[in-house]
C-alpha cells in the first residue's frame, strides 16, 4: 500500500501520555533482547534471581513512563532498580540505558545538579564496585561510563538550553504582535471615535445655540457621525481579521493606503478643519508596510489635531521620492500646548514613531516653522524603490 501525501502528514509522532508510553516500550524491547540469555542456555543463578533480575528490568523500563512528569522521582527510581539489579543478577544486561535515558529527561528539563548527582553517585558507585572485586568493570569502564554520563547531561543541558530560547523568541514574537494589533486598533478606533466625539459635541452646541438652525445642521452631522462608525466598524474588523479562526472567512475589505486619502480628508473637513493636501514626487503602488505607515501617520495627526490643537486649517504633505516617502502634517493650531494628546509623549506620537522606526524610518514632531504643530515622518521602502502599478 501506497501512503499519499496527506498520509504522511498524518504520521507524527507520538505526544502526551503515548510518548511516555512509547519511551518506556522503546527502552524495554533493547534491554529484554539483551537480557534474553538468562532465560535460556545454561542456568547461572536460581530461578528466583532470574524472576526477581526481570522483576527489577520491567520496574525500571516501566519508571520511564513518569520521567516527563516526574523525571528526578524517575531517575531515582529507575537507578534504584538498576543498581538492585546489578547486585542481584549474574547476568550482565543493559539495563544501563533505561538510566541514561531517565538521567538525560532530568537534564533537559532543567534540572542540572540533580542529573550531575545522579552521574556523579553511579560513577561512585560503579568505581567502588570495581574496587570490591568486580571483575565485569575495570577502570577502563569506568572512565568510559564517566564519559557517557557526562555527554548524556550535557547533552540534555544543550536541549533545555534551546527549548528555553525557543520559547523567549515565541513570547517575544507574541508580544510584538500583541503590540502592533494594540498600535492597529488605537489607530483606528481612536481616529473615527473622536470625529463622532467632535460631531456630536458640535450638533449639540449648535442646537443649545440655536435650536432652528441647529436641528437642520444635526442632520449633517448626524450623517458625518454614522459614516465615521461604520468605517470605524469596518476598519475594526480588518484589524481584528489576524484572529480570525482557521474557518472563518479572510477579511475582503481594502488595506488602508494613501489612495483612501480622500477619505481622512473628508472626515477631517466634517469635523470642521480646512484640510488642503500637497501631493509630489514620483508615482506608483507602495509597499504595503509602508503605504499602511504613512497612511496611519496622516490618521493619527489628524486625529490629533481634531482633539487637541483647537486649529483651523491643516496642510498634509506627501513626497515620493525614489528611496523613501516623506509624509508632513501642519497645523495652525496652538503649538506645543495643543499636544497634550498628540505632541507630549503619549500612545499617539509614541505609536507612529514605532511604525517609522520598524521600517528603518524616523519621525519627529514639534513646534511648526510658522507656529501650530507639524509632524514629519521620513519612511524608506525596504527594496530601495516603490513597485510600479
Amino acid at each position: 500500500m501506497v501512503l499519499g501525501a496527506d498520509s504522511l502528514l498524518r504520521l507524527r509522532p507520538p505526544r502526551g501520555r503515548m510518548a511516555d508510553a512509547a519511551l518506556a516500550g522503546g527502552v524495554f524491547v533493547p534491554v529484554a533482547l539483551g537480557s534474553l540469555r538468562s532465560l535460556i542456555g545454561e542456568r547461572e543463578e536460581s530461578w528466583a534471581a532470574t524472576v526477581l533480575g526481570w522483576a527489577l528490568i520491567a520496574a525500571a523500563c516501566g519508571a520511564l513512563y513518569l520521567c516527563r512528569r516526574r523525571p528526578v522521582l524517575t531517575a531515582a527510581l529507575v537507578l534504584g532498580a538498576t543498581a538492585a539489579y546489578y547486585f542481584t543478577s549474574v547476568y550482565d544486561g543493559p539495563l544501563m540505558v533505561a538510566f541514561v535515558a531517565a538521567l538525560y529527561a532530568v537534564s533537559a528539563q532543567g534540572h542540572f545538579q540533580a542529573a550531575i548527582a545522579f552521574a556523579a553517585l553511579t560513577v561512585i558507585a560503579t568505581g567502588i564496585g570495581t574496587l570490591a572485586g568486580n571483575h565485569d568493570v575495570n577502570g577502563v569502564a569506568v572512565f568510559m561510563l564517566t564519559g557517557w554520563l557526562v555527554g548524556v547531561v550535557a547533552l540534555g543541558w544543550v536541549r533545555h538550553n534551546r527549548r528555553a530560547l525557543a520559547r523567549e523568541a515565541e513570547e517575544r514574537a507574541a508580544s510584538e504582535e500583541r503590540l502592533r494589533i494594540a498600535r492597529e486598533l488605537h489607530d483606528v478606533v481612536g481616529h473615527h471615535i473622536s470625529l463622532i466625539n467632535v460631531q456630536s459635541a458640535a450638533a449639540l452646541r449648535r442646537l443649545h445655540k440655536d435650536p432652528g438652525i441647529g436641528a437642520r445642521n444635526a442632520e449633517e452631522a448626524l450623517g458625518a457621525i454614522k459614516e465615521a462608525s461604520r468605517e470605524a466598524l469596518r476598519e475594526l474588523r480588518v484589524t481584528l481579521g489576524v484572529l480570525r479562526q482557521v474557518d472563518e472567512a479572510a477579511p475582503t475589505a481594502p488595506a488602508a493606503g494613501l489612495d483612501r486619502l480622500d477619505e481622512l480628508v473628508t472626515a477631517a473637513r466634517l469635523a470642521g478643519l480646512d484640510v488642503r493636501v500637497q501631493c509630489s514626487g514620483e508615482q506608483g503602488q507602495l509597499p504595503a508596510e509602508v503605504d499602511l505607515a504613512a497612511y496611519r501617520v496622516v490618521q493619527e495627526s489628524l486625529t490629533n489635531v481634531t482633539r487637541h490643537a483647537h486649529a483651523t486649517a491643516v496642510t498634509v504633505r506627501t513626497d515620493r521620492g525614489p528611496r523613501h516617502i516623506t509624509v508632513e502634517i501642519t497645523d495652525n493650531g496652538q503649538g506645543p500646548a495643543a499636544a497634550a494628546g498628540g505632541g507630549a509623549p503619549g500612545s499617539g506620537i509614541s505609536g507612529m514613531r514605532e511604525r517609522a522606526r520598524a521600517l528603518g524610518g524616523e519621525l519627529t514632531a514639534g513646534l511648526g516653522p510658522d507656529g501650530g504643530f507639524t509632524v514629519r515622518a521620513r519612511i524608506p521602502y525596504t527594496n530601495g524603490v516603490p513597485s510600479k502599478p
